[in-house]
């Protein structure tokens, strides 16, 4: 196990509050790229991948493009381009509200669910990389970035 301090090649921090930051900072960039590789061969972002959930969450109900912002991992993602990314390639399906016409019901295809099912089946595989946490880890993990994202929303 390599700490932060040596990983950066940084010899000190100003307090142990940065030290812990900038390790945050670090590890969510390592963790994202992973990520990424992993949806890579499905021809999808984390954004898109996160959209999915969301609309199989939904299913069938549609969902507006509203509680797709709201329900987004990423709060400053463009949730309307990924939509289109997605509806062009045929993994969700795009309407007209039927409440309200300036708003847009957005509904993933069974497409998109297939693509949602072959991904389940493989994230145990992407899972791996953090077998290093044992469950108590995790949930205190868990715990503190809870505590962390509480205080400073």
């Amino acid at each position: 196990m390599t700490d932060i301090q040596t990983e950066i090649k940084q010899k000190e921090f100003k307090s142990s509050r940065q030290k812990a930051l900038v390790n945050l900072f670090y590890t969510h960039g390592i963790i994202m790229k992973l990520h990424n590789e992993w949806l890579k061969p499905h021809d999808i972002s984390v954004q898109q991948f996160n959209i999915l959930r969301i609309l199989r969450g939904q299913h069938p109900s549609p969902a507006s493009v509203n509680l797709l912002i709201d329900r987004m991992l990423d709060k400053s993602s463009n949730a309307s381009r990924l939509v289109e990314k997605l509806r062009l390639k045929g993994l969700v399906e795009r309407q007209p509200s039927a409440c309200d016409r300036r708003q847009v019901d957005v509904s993933i295809t069974k497409s998109g669910l297939a693509l949602l099912k072959k991904l389940d089946k493989s994230y145990e595989s992407f899972e791996q990389n953090f077998k290093a946490l044992n469950q108590l880890e995790a949930e205190q993990l868990s715990a503190l970035l809870d505590k962390l994202r509480t205080l400073i929303n």
